[in-house]
């Protein structure tokens, strides 16, 4: 997409939202915050169905039908893959070229059992019924209307499979030690992270939107990812680029939430958080499994 195009979309988002807030109704889709930068999917790609989904993986039996919604490169879908011999994956994301790479990383695995589509969680184009399980990671919270979204998975999935959900909770994220920095960059990417229409802190939320969308055979965990060690500079790394160089810092400028100083400003701090040999970073997720 051209830049011009991009920063068009990313104004008009601002228009919206600031329309909502006036009392227009609320839009199903929301501005995928974080975007496709190199970045950004370095930690998609890290992601595996025993880091990502292991609420999920006791539950799958080997013929099961699976929809990974969100897929991403692919990654979690691949691993699904071999847990599900008999059955299939069925990979869908609204970005056609991470369609592509989720596509390249199954055939390269040689996940012969899955297929890709471009797809909106808001319109899935499946028949009632078609899966087994059906599954999203890190999904809900970049969603206007998270709970619409659940009764289109609810939808497609059959009469007593599952529909699992993990997302993330930044309000919830703790660190050490307590750069105060990084405590800029909380508050900035929840700002903006609202402003785009997702809703960041949705891990604890998710019990709430999965009872509205009818729910009521429901399963709430959480899960965690905790990042010290040699993947601590990995960790703050990434974010230090993905603060400075992503679509991400784009939309914070644009939309009027910082300065191109502010950004540098907070990816120094990173940096200088993953230097420390005693840095910890925790990431709390709230799981889901619903029956439908």
């Amino acid at each position: 997409m051209p830049q011009e195009t991009r920063q068009e979309t990313h104004r008009e988002t601002l228009r919206e939202a600031r329309r909502e807030a006036h009392g227009a109704p609320r839009r199903e889709t929301a501005v995928y915050t974080h975007g496709h930068h190199a970045s950004v999917l370095r930690s998609h790609t890290w992601r595996t169905a025993a880091n990502s989904a292991a609420y999920l993986v006791g539950e799958l039996t080997p013929g099961a039908r699976i929809l990974d919604i969100g897929c991403g490169p692919g990654t979690i879908s691949a691993d699904l893959a071999v847990l599900v011999p008999d059955g299939r994956v069925t990979g869908v994301d609204r970005d056609p070229g991470v369609v592509e790479r989720a596509r390249a990383h199954a055939a390269e695995r040689g996940a012969a059992n899955t297929d890709f589509a471009v797809a909106d969680v808001n319109a899935l184009t499946f028949p009632d019924g078609s899966f087994d399980v059906v599954h999203a990671h890190q999904v809900l919270q970049h969603l206007g209307d998270p709970v619409h979204a659940l009764r289109e998975m609810r939808r497609v999935c059959r009469p007593g499979g599952l529909v699992a959900v993990r997302d993330a909770d930044y309000g919830a994220f703790t660190w050490y030690p307590e750069v105060p920095v990084l405590d800029d960059w909380l508050a900035l990417y929840r700002r903006v992270a609202r402003a785009n229409g997702g809703e960041p802190d949705a891990g604890r939320r998710l019990l709430s939107w999965a009872r509205a969308a009818g729910f009521t055979d429901i399963t709430a965990t959480a899960g965690t990812w905790c990042y010290s060690g040699a993947d601590r500079e990995w960790w703050s790394g990434l974010w230090a680029e993905r603060t400075t160089a992503s679509e991400y810092a784009g939309i914070a400028v644009d939309g009027g939430h910082t300065t191109a100083d502010g950004l540098a400003a907070i990816a120094d701090g990173w940096r200088e958080w993953g230097a420390r040999d005693d840095a910890w970073f925790l990431v709390p997720h709230g799981e889901l499994l619903c029956r439908a």
